[in-house]
């Protein structure tokens, strides 16, 4: 009855992995319905090879490779349409550029699926219904993954590990292994239960069920030990720095006049609540100043020195204008009670189209411009730079920055605190914030410390080493949380790429080693 269905090309290259890869994304953050995974990557794997036996058949042999282009294409672009349709929501704040919503929509999807499809493309042909064809396959997507975080400029985005940001026991591996690796051994976890398709007899499917029951058992066990022991050591950490972390829900809007920029400045000392015998870092998030100066800000700050005192820092972002270079850096600055500039880091990572525009040489002269305010594009950092403040030495992420973990990776090894800024307002009221701080939960657990972050219209929250959301403001909440934050040293720096690497060539050897015996 269901090999019926299948024998249509519409519903078996198109239809189905248009689906499968569409409810993939209700895997990850607000959803979290992770269960999904253990049935669409199966699924995707069953339906290649599928594939690959009707293409001699009923499907014709000439078109095979078309075949499986045409499936991991319907494939990943579900997967994209489904996960990253809110960004079209950023053309909306601008009428020039509503005209780009249905490209948007549809473009950024479908590049993005060429990920998929190349894969199944050059993978394909090497699956059958095995387990070592499993080992391949997981490899592959593991390694399309890993490429996708440095094409371009690189977007890391919904990687299938990220589907178990709620589940901080799960993934305590993350620290050791580093995110590449723990991606490919959840890739092959949730694709496990494929043997379902296989000629095993009932006894040995029961027998694999208790094996994927047993990996995810012992994974929990690990990592619940390893969360509670570091709640017994947290408490015996006496290096500790208050933290103050504000969430305005500022409107996004361009054009503030002076008065618009006083009355905010006014709400953030407000929700920032002072206590001027009592030292703190009060973060504010990015953007929610734009349009101006840090001399016009601070010239419109007169009841700042009178708030604030010695006690306090306050860090925030914002535009800073490079007369040298004649160009803008989109910036995170820590002043004192006096808004004299103390630190600042410069962003790296910038948003393509929205912080600068690709090919703009080319891409200017036909009316394109980038999304955020002002024509031209940002000007990128050239180095990850700690910023270094009393006891702290804080490793700085500005908004879209959080999505990498190699910045994780280049950062100093005496980093004790992460504090990631953002202005989510350009996301709507969309799924887009809830997954764009998912991100941060495993930011923490890579480099074992507490991350604050500060996201206007965004999710707000103080995480601790482990992952652990100790407190939060949900999008469209104004307030502030505040902590007493433990300044963890002699973090453990796992060898990302290297592990990712031993293990990938590992799982290749496998594949090859069993082929080759089982004389297939």
């Amino acid at each position: 009855m269901i090999s019926k269905y299948l024998d249509k090309r519409f519903i078996t290259l198109f239809l189905l992995p248009l689906s499968i890869g569409s409810l993939s994304v209700l895997s990850f953050q607000p959803f979290n319905l992770t269960f999904i995974n253990f049935f669409t990557l199966p699924a995707c794997f069953y339906l290649i090879v599928y594939i690959k036996k009707k293409s001699k058949g009923t499907y014709r042999k000439k078109p095979y490779k078309k075949n499986l282009f045409f499936f991991g294409t319907a494939f990943g672009f579900g997967f994209y349409l489904s996960g990253i349709h809110w960004i079209t929501n950023s053309l909306t704040f601008d009428e020039n550029f509503k005209i780009l919503i249905p490209f948007g929509l549809i473009l950024i999807p479908l590049f993005l699926s060429l990920f998929f499809s190349i894969t199944t493309v050059l993978i394909g042909p090497l699956l059958s219904l095995n387990l070592q064809s499993i080992i391949l396959f997981s490899a592959s997507l593991a390694f399309s993954d890993y490429i996708r975080n440095f094409v371009l400029t690189g977007f890391p985005w919904n990687f299938w590990a990220y589907s178990f940001s709620w589940s901080t026991e799960i993934i305590q591996i993350l620290n050791n292994l580093g995110l590449f690796a723990t991606n490919l051994l959840i890739i092959t976890i949730f694709l496990l239960p494929a043997f379902i398709f296989m000629d095993f007899r009932f006894a040995q499917k029961i027998y694999m069920i208790l094996v994927l029951i047993l990996i995810l058992s012992i994974s929990y066990i690990y990592g619940n030990h390893s969360i509670n022991l570091n709640k017994k050591n947290l408490k015996n950490i006496e290096n500790k720095i208050n933290i103050k972390v504000i969430s305005p829900n500022f409107k996004l809007e361009y054009g503030l006049s002076k008065a618009d920029v006083e009355n905010r400045l006014e709400k953030l000392i407000k929700y920032s609540d002072p206590e001027k015998d009592k030292k703190t870092l009060f973060v504010w998030p990015e953007g929610v100043l734009s349009g101006y100066s840090f001399k016009e800000i601070k010239n419109l700050s007169k009841n700042f020195s009178k708030n604030f005192s010695k006690n306090h820092f306050i860090l925030f972002g914002i535009n800073r204008l490079d007369e040298k270079k004649n160009g803008t850096y989109n910036s995170l600055i820590i002043v004192d009670h006096k808004m004299n500039i103390i630190q600042e880091y410069k962003k790296q990572k910038l948003v393509p189209f929205g912080e600068f525009l690709p090919f703009e040489n080319i891409l200017s002269k036909i009316g394109l411009k980038k999304i955020t305010e002002g024509h031209g594009s940002f000007l990128s950092g050239q180095k990850q730079n700690n910023l270094k403040l009393d006891k702290l030495n804080i490793l700085p992420l500005i908004c879209y920055e959080i999505i990498f973990t190699d910045l994780i990776q280049s950062s100093s090894e005496n980093t004790n605190l992460i504090i990631n800024i953002s202005e989510d307002g350009w996301f709507g009221n969309s799924i887009g914030p809830y997954q764009h701080f998912s991100k941060s939960i495993f930011r923490a657990i890579e480099h074992n410390t507490f991350l604050i972050r500060s996201a206007n219209k965004g999710v707000s929250a103080i995480i601790n080493n482990k992952g652990e959301v100790v407190k939060r403001l949900n999008p469209n909440e104004a307030g502030h949380i505040q902590l007493e934050v433990p300044l963890l040293e002699n973090q453990n720096k796992n060898k990302n790429d290297l592990i990712f690497f031993i293990l990938l060539f590992t799982y290749i050897f496998i594949f090859y080693f069993t082929k080759k015996n089982n004389g297939k």
